[in-house]
């Protein structure tokens, strides 16, 4: 099974969302690929998202195919450095091909629509491509109702099925918007939220990390997993 995992925009903390994911998929015996398709913002040689999936998560069936120094839309960044971007036809290609894994998550770069080739490809496209359910992470302040309802309808208007909305970076003492953004992100989503991750969780050690992973993804998210691997049960629609 393909999970794309994107964000209402930029610093959401998809890269922590999506190692909560790995480790509880992994904690329940099914093997599992990420996937960065394209990282923006860093030199060869220096870490990058997938680095920190590996160290909160363990999984080691990593997958980056391009990488650009500049921190822009990878349509842009390669543009920059007078690299042929990856197409998401090709993105998708390369993703199909680790579908004998239990799960696959492909993690995207900043938004749902950040353009990735010259094409004006998004990973919107490449999920379309997969015909992947895709998890959305949002922020937890000001913009987040309208951020979120505009990735959501994006997806509606692309017959993009939603695996599930999480909250990212959740402060210890959230402010009342903050807090009311809990029932009205529900209502934006017309399904509850998948859940709520808390604000440092991405510089915990592996062992911390999975428990909070089990309480704040595992209620919505854990019953998806079985010994046996992943159980396809991403199918929640997005409406209108």
């Amino acid at each position: 099974m393909i999970l794309v995992v994107t964000g209402t925009g930029t610093g959401v903390g998809k890269t922590v969302v999506t190692a909560a994911v790995a480790a509880l998929a992994r904690d329940r015996g099914a093997s599992v690929a990420v996937a960065k398709p394209a990282q923006t913002g860093l030199e060869e040689g220096e870490y990058g998202d997938l680095h920190d999936v590996h160290r909160l998560s363990g999984a080691d069936d990593l997958h980056e195919w391009a990488r650009y120094p500049d921190p822009l839309a990878p349509a842009t960044a390669a543009r920059r450095v007078g690299i042929e971007p990856l197409r998401a036809d090709d993105v998708a290609h390369r993703v199909r091909e680790l579908d004998d894994r239990d799960l696959v998550l492909v993690e995207g770069a900043g938004g749902l629509l950040v353009r990735y080739d010259e094409q004006g490809s998004t990973i919107a496209d490449v999920a379309r491509l997969l015909d992947a359910a895709v998890l959305v992470v949002t922020r937890p302040g000001l913009g987040t109702l309208s951020d979120t309802a505009l990735t959501l309808e994006a997806m509606a208007h692309r017959g993009l099925r939603l695996g599930g909305l999480v909250i990212g970076d959740w402060p210890d003492e959230p402010d009342l918007a903050m807090r009311c953004n809990i029932s009205d992100l529900e209502t934006v989503a017309c399904q509850p939220l998948a859940g709520v991750l808390p604000s440092g969780a991405g510089v915990l050690d592996p062992e911390t990390f999975l428990a909070v992973a089990r309480r704040s993804l595992g209620p919505a998210l854990g019953g998806r997993f079985d010994a046996a691997g992943f159980r396809h049960h991403w199918s929640m629609e997005v409406h209108g």
